[in-house]
């Protein structure tokens, strides 16, 4: 009998600034590493200033991990130290496995009314693929299949599969669904979501319940959460976030106002994590080494980045 995931915690992004002076709200980072496992890290970079994103995110390194970018308005202009080059437009995806290293920089721009946003995910890699071989999947907004679910869903299938339909991001590690998930208003929406991985969700916009009980106090809430005193329930909204239990599926339910939001699961890696800055291991050690390589110049390990998709 299949069982429906409850709420462990629900709590509000943070404004941090990050790169040159980017503003954003981040959703969880290196604190709640062990909640989140295998994701590190979830920023929300939405902005309508270009004072507040045009310095952008210059030259830097990454090794052992992944950095999943994903538009909602604007542009990001990519460019790394091998050649390469793209622009990440609205609803398009990177996917980059950063593996044994890449240096880049990643530079937003708005549209023409100055308004820029999307977000970017940081997924961790096991020990076995920490060094593995760099390579981008990019893929354009038309490319992520779309499909309606259960309650009149519109689901963009960014990575996993809904309904037989598989997204474009294919053959990483940690087995993740990254789905776009808008629900309308009186609507149910449940999707199931494998048994023992992390599973979270992030609202765009708009306002929905995450329990059926439409009851956010499985375990702990913290942060900003709105009220309905007839019902004494709660319902997240904008920059909430919400880390579900374990469970076969997920269930959310919308009253008046439909909502928006970032549905992602993946398998725990369960290993140790040493974290500074860009980089990402398992050991202090190994760190250390890292960035030594840096220093010395011999940070780069493959001359060659597998490229996939049109992005």
């Amino acid at each position: 009998m299949s069982s429906v995931r409850r709420i462990r915690k629900v709590s509000r992004s943070r404004p941090t600034i990050e790169g040159a002076g980017v503003h954003l709200k981040r959703a969880f980072g290196y604190y709640q590493v062990p909640e989140f496992d295998p994701f590190l890290m979830l920023d929300d970079f939405r902005s309508d200033t270009p004072a507040h994103y045009l310095k952008g995110f210059p030259w830097h390194p990454h090794r052992g991990i992944e950095t999943i970018t994903y538009m909602v308005a604007g542009r990001v202009e990519h460019g790394d130290s091998m050649g390469n080059t793209g622009v990440i437009g609205p609803g398009d995806i990177q996917w980059m496995t950063t593996g044994s290293g890449i240096i880049h920089q990643e530079m937003p721009r708005g549209d023409q009314d100055g308004v820029m946003g999307g977000f970017q995910l940081w997924a961790n890699l096991p020990a076995s693929h920490k060094m593995m071989n760099p390579r981008y999947q990019g893929f354009g907004a038309a490319e992520i299949p779309e499909v309606t679910g259960k309650g009149g869903a519109a689901i963009r299938i960014i990575c996993g599969e809904v309904d037989g339909v598989r997204g474009p991001v294919s053959d990483v590690v940690v087995d993740p669904q990254y789905l776009d998930v808008s629900v309308p208003a009186e609507s149910t929406f449940t999707h199931p979501v494998t048994r023992g991985y992390t599973a979270f969700a992030y609202v765009i916009e708009g306002e929905g319940y995450f329990d059926p009980d439409r009851n956010a106090y499985g375990h702990e809430v913290i942060g900003k959460n709105y009220f309905d005193f007839e019902r004494r329930k709660c319902v997240c909204t904008t920059e909430d976030l919400v880390l579900f239990g374990d469970g076969d599926e997920v269930f959310v339910s919308t009253r008046g106002i439909p909502v928006r939001f970032l549905l992602i699961s993946g398998k725990p890696i369960g290993e140790p994590v040493a974290w500074y800055g860009p980089i990402v291991m398992n050991t202090q050690e190994e760190l250390q080494n890292a960035f030594e390589e840096l220093d010395k110049g011999t940070f780069i390990k493959q001359k060659n980045v597998e490229i996939s998709g049109t992005r």
